[in-house]
């Protein structure tokens, strides 16, 4: 029965998502974030340690299965992004102020900047630098977002600011990753007027994309909603053409825009933000159930299948130090000194720059670009200590968070129940 590749895939599934579970509850007993534990998992079922794939109960069907699982894990980031645009309040950008946007755009070219002149120093190609960098800008707001709730101090004007920043800084690296994605395409031959074309092909698809998704799709999916009684959405309708709507801009993304596919997923949620709180919240309650059962899960645990962390020797540990040190003191530098710049004081602007250090499911998602790319390989030293680096990143920031809203007692704190 086991020479059928399909019911090998079945056993590999059921193998994952299990884990999965296992690895968020065991992470979620430790104040960790689910993500965290189901990395791990997913290290450890990976070459690093099990190396579960190239087990005897898989023999001659690890490629169809190493296939099938990327191709889910890849559908599940589509749908991630397309999630995190379906959360985006472009209004609220306007009322934050200056700080916020100053801050999301430094947090974002900081940690390029310094990663790709320390290119030499890391001992990796301009191009391995780009990758690095643009997954370095990025920021996981859940993990900060959840212990400012647990210390009662989000709703104060640090909390939210993260959550303005976060958005600004996120938004600011898919299109870095998108920009990325573009050069690397384009091999060696990257000059001024390549760089034009490809800075011009993206800007008609993002000011395109955009247009119908801010104009279109919600008149669209309103009238969508209108025609229940004819059945023509039917149950959970609303969400299979979200769905729809996610895979094609995605789609699009690549084929015209040349800018990754979580671009075209991530701006068609962004339109669909804008319908009624109860159309949303139908899209939205589906979509979550969708990824984060099944396609989510496997995402994350994909990343620790695909990295050989078994190449990381003593002989690693400066340089996965040094990337360590970049992660934090350029969100420090980046966010801090950007909200210090926007009229925050040096404690609220420390604040900040701290609550930005963890990278998460968001440097995942854009490290694992990188791998689907070509441009690092998972068997590269520099990708586990990539890697490594995003889940030192996340372990970090919670205690460091904890700290820096003790140093003063000028934050008024409201206890919330904190959110599992």
């Amino acid at each position: 029965m086991m020479d059928n590749p399909f019911f090998s895939f079945l056993l590999a599934i059921a193998i994952v998502l299990f884990a999965a579970r296992i690895g968020g509850a065991i992470a979620r007993r430790f104040d960790q974030s689910r993500v965290l534990g189901e990395l791990l998992v997913g290290i450890l079922l990976g070459p690093t340690v099990l190396d579960l794939l190239h087990s005897s109960i898989f023999t001659g069907q690890t490629e169809h299965i190493t296939l099938a699982i990327k191709d889910l894990a890849e559908l599940g980031v589509l749908l991630l992004m397309f999630k995190v645009g379906l959360e985006v309040h472009i209004n609220e950008l306007f009322r934050v102020g200056k700080a916020a946007i100053i801050a999301g755009v430094l947090g974002a070219l900081v940690p390029v900047a310094m990663v790709m002149l320390l290119a030499d120093t890391f001992k990796i190609s301009q191009e391995v630098a780009l990758f690095a960098g643009v997954t370095m800008a990025a920021t996981s707001v859940s993990i900060s977002a959840q212990v400012l709730l647990e210390l009662g101090v989000l709703q104060t004007l640090e909390g939210n600011a993260l959550l303005a920043t976060a958005l600004i800084d996120d938004v600011f690296a898919i299109l870095l990753v998108s920009l990325a994605v573009a050069i690397t395409a384009t091999g060696s031959a990257v000059n001024a007027a390549v760089l034009g074309e490809i800075a011009l092909r993206m800007l008609i698809f993002l000011v395109v994309a955009g247009l119908i998704s801010w104009f279109i799709l919600p008149k669209l999916f309103t009238w969508i909603a209108k025609k229940r009684r004819f059945d023509f959405s039917g149950a959970f309708g609303l969400a299979s053409f979200a769905f729809i709507a996610a895979v094609i801009f995605g789609w699009a993304a690549e084929e015209y825009g040349g800018v990754a596919f979580i671009t075209g997923s991530f701006i068609a949620g962004v339109g669909l933000s804008r319908l009624s709180p109860e159309t949303k919240r139908e899209i939205d309650d589906a979509v979550n159930n969708l990824c984060y059962v099944l396609l989510v899960p496997i995402f994350f645990v994909s990343i620790g299948l695909e990295a050989d962390l078994s190449s990381f020797g003593a002989a690693l540990l400066p340089s996965a130090g040094l990337l360590l040190i970049v992660a934090v003191f350029s969100k420090v530098i980046g966010c801090g000194g950007g909200a210090l710049l926007g009229g925050f004081t040096r404690l609220q602007s420390l604040r900040l720059g701290v609550c930005m250090i963890s990278r998460g499911e968001v440097g995942i998602i854009i490290a694992s670009i990188s791998l689907s790319t070509g441009v690092i390989a998972p068997d590269d030293p520099f990708f586990a200590t990539l890697f490594l680096v995003i889940i030192l990143t996340t372990v970090v920031t919670p205690p460091a968070v904890r700290t820096v809203f003790n140093l003063g007692d000028d934050t008024p704190r409201v206890p919330q129940p904190a959110q599992t």
